[in-house]
């Protein structure tokens, strides 16, 4: 049996037939206000049912609370605001219960209600999510360049953004009716924001050996400069699951939704969101969401202890590396050697790597996900 939706129920705020297309019609008579492609995925995230149990963006009450205590007001775990911020100059005419536009390069995407308009206190909120105010940290970053003021209200979607990848995504409504005709009682996400290397195929391998399935969801969207590009990615995994995985073993899907590199934070946000598409367990990394030494290296691990109520299942699964005497990927449970043996895989020496165009040896990556990597010119934001 697939998981139940965070908070108990899918939410769908999608309309079709002569309901949307009238809608369509009201939207071009209204106040338009312009959202980043960010937002504009928040926005199909909560149409779709990827952030039950939230019908639109964040109130006040509910902002404060995740700031706080990582739960919505009604106790719900939430660790994550999803806001959408604004220029107070455009928001000085509308008034709580109007209806505005929400448009994205010049197409009216939803409709939201407004329920609040209110202000926030940047440094606060990047403290509260990232631990930190550092200009070093790049969700920090991204905070201080947002607008002035958030408003709120649940939103009616119209269009979906364009998806390049549309052919790769599902919808939770999607997954949860896959595994269950797949009969997959144990399905387990694996999230990712980098190409696969061959310690990634450990650790998916090793959690498929106790599950009925695997769901493989990379992200992505926003990402800070030096990471994998979008197509990189996607072509990548395709190469890795294609040769070297059972087809009936997993499940592929692209999630639009942009990194934070909150840590702790965003590895219980990533489980609410694998949770919601219909997994019952999800992969955690040693240093998961994390960056450079802002978070110790097990804090996303302990992150868990917080939430017994968070309806998915953490797996922990050990850093894996290779030993030249094993001569294969193993952990420190499973492999007697010292450190003089073992070689640890380092995402940013193989990204090195490949900006030279050397190619990583085949312990350290696949020569198929090599190769797609290397086909593109610019492998890297």
């Amino acid at each position: 049996m697939v998981s139940r939706p965070h908070g108990g129920r899918l939410i769908d705020r999608t309309r079709v037939g002569s309901s949307l297309e009238r809608l369509r019609e009201e939207s071009n008579f209204m106040e338009k206000l312009e959202v980043n492609e960010g937002r504009a995925f928040d926005v199909a995230n909560i149409a779709h049912g990827v952030y039950s149990p939230l019908e639109g963006f964040m109130n006040r009450n509910d902002y404060e609370s995740v700031l706080n205590s990582m739960r919505l007001e009604d106790d719900t775990p939430w660790t994550i605001p999803i806001v959408l911020d604004a220029e107070e100059k455009h928001l000085k005419d509308l008034r709580e219960g109007d209806e505005i536009a929400l448009s994205y390069k010049g197409k009216n995407i939803a409709i939201l209600r407004i329920n609040e308009i209110f202000s926030w206190d940047k440094k606060r909120h990047a403290y509260s999510i990232y631990k930190t105010t550092s200009s070093k940290h790049p969700g920090v970053l991204k905070i201080m360049s947002m607008k002035e003021m958030m408003i709120s209200g649940p939103i009616t979607l119209l269009e979906d953004p364009q998806e390049k990848f549309e052919r790769q995504r599902l919808w939770p409504k999607d997954t949860r009716v896959l595994f269950e005709h797949l009969k997959w009682s144990s399905v387990v996400a694996f999230q990712t924001r980098n190409a696969p290397h061959t310690g990634h195929e450990y650790i998916m391998k090793a959690a498929l050996t106790f599950a009925d399935g695997l769901f493989v969801n990379p992200l992505l969207g926003w990402k800070k400069k030096g990471d994998f590009r979008d197509d990189v990615i996607v072509s990548a995994y395709k190469a890795l699951l294609d040769r070297y995985f059972p087809k009936e073993s997993y499940v592929f899907s692209v999630l639009r939704m942009e990194m934070n590199y909150a840590g702790p934070r965003e590895a219980i946000h990533h489980a609410i969101v694998r949770k919601n598409y219909g997994a019952t367990h999800m992969i955690v990394g040693r240093d998961h969401a994390g960056i450079g030494d802002f978070y110790g290296p097990y804090d996303a691990w302990k992150a868990f202890e917080e939430f017994p109520d968070l309806g998915i299942i953490p797996l922990f699964i050990r850093e894996a590396f290779y030993c030249k005497k094993c001569k294969a990927m193993v952990n420190e449970k499973i492999c007697p050697h010292g450190e003089e043996d073992r070689i640890r895989i380092s995402g940013t020496r193989i990204r090195k790597m490949l900006t030279k165009g050397e190619r990583p040896p085949e312990f350290l990556m696949r020569p198929e996900v090599v190769d797609a990597i290397l086909s593109f010119e610019k492998p890297f934001f």
